[in-house]
């Protein structure tokens, strides 16, 4: 498939199941389409690896080592923090604009031992250094953490799972939160959150980090896609630890301000992704970045390609929801 050029696909390596064999596909000086989103494309290595998001035989012992060399060796390359932010899914990339992002990818799926990966990396998912509490990062015990889960009409055998389910109160009764964009969708069709493997709208993945909203006994509320969503973590078995990073909340006087699935400059596009976040909700940050468009319209037309940067305007890349997503840094304020 990657090999047929109007499939109009391709990543820049291949991880094979079986032994791990890793096979370049397009050279790391191109942009490879791997995403769904131009931005995130141009701004990023993308690994496929062989399998299906719902079957975790896949993910065998020689994947994990061949996935984590190449993805140590990328970074170290390019200077990639090693990191849930930029070590990331498919399944976190924001639609580029609001009527994408219902449909986009959601693997690797439930099944990724994203705590096993990082370990591997070398950048093992550990307690963060904000030590205020106000920040947690999503670690569920691996091994032990089996929640229900469907797809296609049927329930999946139990098995160990990256993620945890996020409720629309403190109490396993209550609904699963909804995304706005995936609501009366076939992943959301009554709008609420399901236990479907592709409703990526109610799940809270491995190493993401997580502004705190509050706490009732052994329920853990968190912003989450401009939304308090609550998540079970008892004593006895917690699924958060304390996180670190850079909190961002709109600035004082704005209602609530636009999320963005990329970060264009104006004067390219000022669509948004469709969410507002209200004031007084918080989200973890990572650094700014500058505003930049890779304008390659034309296929193989290279000295046609340029970049349109604007100077003046930056972002925040932002755990949003189960995805990343960015707001403008004139927007917001640092809160912690």
């Amino acid at each position: 498939e990657f090999e047929n050029p109007f499939a109009y696909v391709s990543p820049h390596y291949v991880t094979r199941s079986s032994d791990g064999r890793v096979t370049q596909m397009v050279p790391t000086a191109d942009v490879a389409w791997h995403a769904g989103n131009w931005y995130v494309n141009s701004h990023s290595v993308g690994i496929e690896n062989e399998g299906f998001a719902t079957d975790p035989s896949y993910f065998t012992n020689a994947l994990y080592s061949s996935l984590a060399t190449l993805t140590r060796y990328v970074a170290d390359t390019y200077g990639v923090p090693l990191d849930r932010m930029h070590l990331i899914g498919h399944d976190q990339v924001p639609g580029p604009t609001a009527v994408y992002q219902a449909g986009m990818h959601w693997d690797p799926g439930p099944y990724f031992d994203w705590a096993r990966f990082m370990s591997l990396v070398g950048a093992p998912i550990t307690p963060g250094g904000d030590g205020t509490g106000r920040i947690v990062t999503i670690d569920p015990d691996y091994a032990t953490n089996q929640p229900v889960v469907t797809y296609n009409g049927s329930t999946l055998p139990a098995q160990p799972s990256n993620f945890v389910y996020l409720h629309t109160a403190p109490s396993a009764d209550s609904p699963l939160v909804a995304d706005p964009l995936l609501s009366g969708t076939n992943l959301e069709p009554a709008g609420v959150g399901t236990t479907q493997a592709n409703d990526w709208g109610d799940k809270a993945v491995t190493g993401q980090s997580f502004a705190v909203a509050g706490r009732q006994g052994d329920w853990l509320a968190i912003w989450y896609g401009a939304q308090k969503a609550w998540l079970y973590d008892p004593a006895s078995a917690p699924t958060v630890i304390p996180g670190g990073g850079t909190l961002i909340a709109p600035k004082p006087g704005l209602a609530s301000i636009p999320v963005y699935g990329r970060a264009y400059p104006s004067s390219v596009s000022t669509a948004t992704l469709g969410y507002t976040i209200p004031a007084g909700q918080e989200y973890v940050a990572d650094g700014t970045i500058g505003a930049d468009y890779y304008s390659a319209t034309t296929y193989d037309a290279p000295s046609t390609y340029s970049v349109v940067s604007s100077n003046g305007e930056r972002f925040y890349e932002i755990s949003f929801n189960h995805r990343i997503a960015y707001v403008r840094a004139s927007d917001v304020q640092v809160v912690g």
